[in-house]
């Protein structure tokens, strides 16, 4: 005999597919050329995470849209000018979602190692572990 459960599923299996689930991570800078490119390459491949980046400046290489703000589940920032500026111009677009503020400055080239290296410290804490065997 199998199991024939009814009804809506069990509270376990509704939270395995919410782990399961990606999240999504937006980082953003100004100009979307050195600092949130770099955190979107170096997350990208991590466990569990989606990553997209923009700029907040209207000539970045890939500004930001209301449409990355509603794809995102947490918003990472390299500093609170670029916080104020979403919020200031996106407040619709981002309903609740979470800004958080890396305070990286613009002293970094692309993929410059003190740059990963200080992005992964203020990362860690939002990193899921991944699986032990």
């Amino acid at each position: 005999m199998g199991d024939r459960r009814k009804g809506p599923p069990l509270l376990h299996d509704r939270l395995r597919e919410v782990k399961a689930r990606d999240r999504h991570y937006l980082f953003v800078c100004s100009q979307n050329k050195l600092r949130s490119p770099t955190a979107e390459q170096i997350f990208g491949d991590h466990p569990g995470i989606e990553t997209l980046s923009a700029g907040t400046n209207h000539d970045a290489e890939t500004p930001l849209d209301d449409e990355m703000l509603r794809w995102a589940d947490t918003i990472f920032v390299m500093e609170k000018t670029h916080r104020s500026k979403i919020q200031q111009r996106f407040r619709a677009a981002l309903g609740g979602t979470r800004i958080v503020c890396l305070d990286i400055p613009d002293d970094y080239a692309f993929m410059d190692p003190d740059l990963i290296t200080l992005l992964q410290a203020r990362m860690a804490r939002f990193l899921l572990r991944a699986p032990t065997n």
